[in-house]
């Protein structure tokens, strides 16, 4: 066979196998459609609990949780996350901020005292620094953050990835996860699942908005 037609036998099946994985016209990028998926739970509660079990989170064990989609615009969606303390008291300190970037997504952890005053370790988080899915999305530490754990002697913290699964609203079995992982030597996991299928009445506002 000639060279060209045989470098043609050769290019056309992989040219097409090429064109079947193209997205169709109109179809949502991966981190688009993770917008919008947690973008269908705004104004939604739902009660969740520990996943993971490290002894570093034995509080926090059987205890019960809450998210609360409370606010969503196009560029910022705001998940408080409500955890109540052995004593019976709710602590309402945690609001995941997502907020979208020229280059992807962005994670922060607002963290507030009951007065409402800011945490000392607050507003740390990171970038998406792949395309992820339309289901879940991680995010590894930033600079800023890195900066801020040294300062406050949190070292251990400088590699924190922190992982969002969202379904859809209305999808069977839907959840919603919150996940921080750390590499060996720490090898830390805290990990939380929320059942996405029954909304609650939503709880207060958490400290300080």
């Amino acid at each position: 066979m000639p060279a060209l037609p045989r470098l043609l036998a050769l290019l056309l099946p992989a040219l097409a196998l090429a064109g079947c994985a193209t997205p169709p016209p109109g179809a949502a990028l991966p981190q688009e459609a993770f917008w919008q998926a947690l973008t269908s739970h705004c104004g939604q509660s739902y009660t969740g609990a520990l996943a993971s079990n490290q002894a570093a989170d034995a509080d926090m064990a059987g205890q019960p949780m809450v998210m609360h989609v409370r606010s969503c615009n196009a560029a910022r969606i705001e998940v408080p996350f409500h955890v109540r303390q052995a004593d019976g008291t709710w602590d309402r300190s945690r609001t995941w901020v997502f907020t979208r970037t020229a280059d992807g997504l962005r994670l922060k952890h607002d963290h507030r005292h009951a007065d409402g005053s800011a945490d000392v370790l607050t507003m740390y988080g990171g970038d998406t620094a792949a395309p992820g899915t339309g289901l879940a999305q991680d995010f590894p530490v930033d600079a800023e953050s890195v900066a801020l754990f040294l300062r406050e002697d949190r070292a251990v913290s400088v590699t924190n990835v922190w992982r969002v699964e969202v379904d859809p609203a209305g999808t069977p079995g839907a959840r919603f996860a919150y996940q921080l992982s750390r590499p060996s030597p720490d090898n830390r996991l805290f990990r939380v699942e929320f059942d996405a299928t029954r909304p609650i009445d939503p709880p207060p506002a958490p400290w300080g908005w």
